[in-house]
């Protein structure tokens, strides 16, 4: 539904945090006429300046636009703040860009579908102060029509907007992956840099060039992926034998330098148990098998 008064859909945004902030002005921005609420009214000053309307209770945020984004602290403050307004959901898209796991998604869409809602879950990818720009992503899953209704409006958040499925915990699920590889990757770093700074050297020296090395395995990537959806792993650069050897000469400097070895002896009893699986020959791709083993399966 076009606001015919500025061409842009009206939106609610719910929760002014940093991020909540960053999304509904970047509405304003976009021109769509913009309802906020936050449980502290305060946190809305700026936005109102800029042309929001605070809502004087969350019931009226809701029954103000077509579109509601919600981003709040969890799952649990968003059921809080909608169940008593299951009644006013007919016929709107409810966005929740809260973080959460795929389950509580579910849980969430067919909670708002029962009330005659459609409902997007949202992974956003990016920082507050990047939200409308072009380093944003922001995927989206659940129903497609919710989705293609709203698309031009929700495309002002963040340049990399995309569907990625009719499943309402498919983005949190993507959201959960990201994290692990984000996290693998700064652990690698700080146990880098632990390791040079107990020998004198600055982390700030270490750090371009391990910016080069996580360019370089960025670059792996899909190629690796796609050795994982063909389910074979052929050692393109070095089989993992050879990887667990210099896996082995982290732990032996860490325990030299007095530095914690618990993550690279992880990583090598990971390479380990694929050697003792028959993949001594394969690529490192091969260890993809390892973290797909529950490890209460583990003997």
């Amino acid at each position: 539904m076009e606001d015919p008064g500025t061409g842009g859909t009206p939106v609610t945004v719910i929760g002014l945090g940093l991020m909540g902030r960053a999304l509904a002005g970047a509405f304003l921005r976009g021109g769509h006429r913009t309802t906020v609420w936050n449980r502290t009214p305060g946190k809305a000053e700026e936005l109102v300046a800029r042309g929001a309307r605070l809502a004087g209770s969350a019931r009226d945020a809701v029954a103000a636009a077509p579109l509601v984004v919600v981003c709040v602290s969890d799952h649990t403050a968003v059921r809080e703040l909608l169940d008593p307004l299951g009644d006013i959901l007919d016929g709107r898209v409810l966005v929740n860009l809260t973080s959460g796991t795929p389950g509580v998604a579910r849980e969430t869409g067919e909670w708002v579908t029962r009330r005659g809602g459609a409902y997007l879950d949202g992974a956003i990818m990016a920082v507050p102060q990047g939200i409308g720009t072009a380093d944003a992503v922001i995927l989206y899953s659940g129903p497609r029509p919710a989705f293609d209704a709203h698309e031009r409006a929700l495309g002002v958040l963040a340049a990399g907007t995309a569907h990625i499925g009719d499943d309402h915990g498919l983005a949190g699920l993507y959201e959960v992956a990201v994290l692990s590889a984000m996290w693998g990757v700064l652990n690698g770093f700080l146990q880098g840099a632990a390791l040079l700074t107990a020998s004198g050297v600055d982390a700030s020296a270490f750090a371009p060039i391990v910016k080069t090395g996580i360019e370089t395995v960025a670059g792996w990537v899909p190629d690796y992926a796609r050795q994982i959806d063909d389910g074979a792993y052929p050692p393109l650069d070095s089989t993992i034998d050879t990887h667990l050897t210099a896996m082995e000469h982290v732990v032996q400097e860490s325990e030299a330098l007095g530095v914690s070895a618990e993550l690279p002896r992880f990583v090598k009893a990971l390479a380990g148990r694929a050697v003792a699986d028959g993949h001594g020959g394969s690529g490192y791709a091969a260890l993809i098998e390892q973290f797909r083993t529950p490890s209460q399966a583990r003997p």
